[in-house]
């Protein structure tokens, strides 16, 4: 397995967690967990090849991905009830995996395609939050990369690093884990982005 692949497997497995994760806490059926754990997971490929003109076909061929997905999910329906207790407290640190992951991984996709660095950096920023942003959409909730969270800056980073050509393997992974460890900080220490105060 090359990093291509564990950077798309980990990215994709990680959002599919966090999505029906999400779905388990705003209280979904079956059929909503389902939903939001795959749109968690492909949505950002697929915001991603839209916007930089790639096709979208080729999200529907990763038959691995979406078994890989299926498995994940229904493994949360089959553990005890008492674990969610557990997972929900994880759930900022697999949406931190999946950022990266998804980042690196869209960065990488537009490198390969011989895109500008422009594009790289855009590919990174719309794989790593496309997914998230749906899912917080369709949870009803204020989607992270549109208000003061620093959500987006990250992946924005992860595309300019591979953009600039520092692609290496051990440097990806150390990227990787480097962006996980400042989306963790910056949900712990509550960093923000400057917000507009309008008066009246």
């Amino acid at each position: 397995m090359d990093t291509w692949e564990i950077f798309t497997l980990t990215g994709t497995l990680a959002f599919a967690l966090s999505g029906a994760l999400v779905a388990l806490d705003e209280k979904y059926d079956l059929f909503g967990v389902y939903t939001l754990g795959f749109i968690t997971a492909f949505g950002g490929g697929m915001i991603r090849n839209v916007v930089i003109g790639l096709p979208v076909s080729e999200i529907w061929a990763q038959t691995t991905l979406f078994v890989s997905t299926f498995v994940l999910i229904t493994l949360i329906f089959v553990v005890p009830s008492s674990w969610f207790r557990h997972w929900f407290r994880w759930g900022v640190f697999f949406d931190a995996v999946g950022l990266s992951a998804f980042a690196i991984q869209g960065a990488l996709f537009a490198q390969g395609a011989n895109e500008s660095i422009v594009a790289v950096m855009m590919a990174a920023v719309l794989t790593g939050v496309g997914g998230g942003v749906v899912r917080d959409v369709l949870a009803g909730r204020k989607p992270m990369v549109l208000h003061s969270d620093i959500y987006a800056g990250w992946a924005l980073l992860a595309g300019l690093v591979v953009g600039l050509g520092l692609n290496h393997a051990i440097f990806l992974y150390v990227l990787f884990g480097t962006i996980v460890v400042l989306r963790m900080l910056t949900n712990r220490y509550s960093w923000r982005l400057p917000v507009v105060q309008k008066a009246g």
